[in-house]
């Protein structure tokens, strides 16, 4: 890399694009970590989150983003406010593009960036999922924008060498800047945080139909051992009817989703995990705005 010695670079790179185009499982693949949260159902990410990535001299800070999409529900309006958010502060955006997807919601997304100075290089992400041919038919129709962005970089999580070349090309765009932050830091999110993420994880996972976009966690308190942590939460729902799914008969659902979400938690912090888990209705949380704040969404 073309960079001074003992010059360092920092910047913060907001990762956007479509509900469910693959964000938060590149974040996981660059940083090497399990940290953002992943699934295959759409608009699973609702926050802002910090991942951080050192590559060489560089601090890379990226922000992992709600997927953009226009909807009405107030919890749907603040996802795409955090989107907003996290494009207005970052010195670079990394557009990320699944290759079976056709352009119009890149088209979108210039729509949406055109008033802001803000370079962005497009990741062509996915594509272990179509033959060369296409992947090579895709560059070709994104080069009639090539004005428009700084790099154009295919890219699939199953080969470990587009990281290299992917944080490459970033670093290439960020300022030369003082690390933001300990260099042995992953993320800025506390332990509170990562692990809610993981049991609404297991929630999308394990649990199917409205639940989890109608449900929530709030973790009430973490006892942090040497060995064990223990972790209480509550998960909240809208029905009554969601609660009893949740929970399951004989309580079997929610031993299940909890035996997952702990695995998950157990891998992350290298620990073993004690879950205490419960499940309360707030009908109508996801449409109120003071109960979006009580449980951390703030306008």
């Amino acid at each position: 890399m073309d960079m001074k010695r003992n010059e360092t670079k920092a910047g913060f790179v907001a990762v956007v694009g479509r509900p469910n185009a693959g964000k938060s499982t590149l974040l996981n693949f660059l940083a090497g970590e399990k940290l953002a949260m992943v699934s295959k159902k759409a608009q699973a990410t609702r926050k802002r989150m910090n991942i951080i990535v050192m590559h060489e001299e560089a601090q890379i800070i990226f922000v992992d983003t709600p997927g953009i999409h226009e909807k009405e529900k107030l919890l749907n309006r603040f996802m795409l406010e955090e989107a907003m958010k996290a494009i207005g502060d970052a010195e670079l955006i990394l557009y990320l593009a699944p290759v079976q997807d056709s352009l119009k919601e890149y088209e979108k997304f210039l729509r949406i960036i055109q008033e802001r100075d803000i370079p962005h290089i497009v990741v062509l992400s996915k594509t272990d999922r179509v033959s060369n041919e296409k992947v090579l038919e895709k560059i070709t129709d994104y080069r009639k924008y090539q004005e428009r962005f700084e790099a154009l970089i295919p890219c699939s999580t199953k080969e470990k060498g587009c990281a290299g070349h992917l944080l490459d090309t970033i670093v290439k765009y960020l300022p030369v800047h003082p690390w933001y932050y300990d260099p042995e830091l992953m993320t800025t999110e506390n332990i509170r945080d990562i692990y809610r993420e993981l049991i609404r994880e297991a929630i999308f996972e394990k649990l199917s139909d409205e639940i989890p976009y109608e449900s929530d966690v709030v973790v009430d308190r973490v006892e942090e051992g040497e060995d064990i942590d223990r972790v209480f939460a509550t998960i909240v729902t809208e029905k009554e009817s969601q609660k009893r799914m949740i929970v399951g008969k004989g309580a079997q659902s929610i031993r299940r989703l909890g035996s997952h979400a702990r695995k998950t938690m157990e891998r992350f912090s290298g620990k073993k995990i004690y879950l205490d888990l419960h499940v309360v209705v707030r009908k109508g949380w996801s449409k109120n705005r003071k109960s979006l704040e009580e449980l951390g969404y703030i306008f």
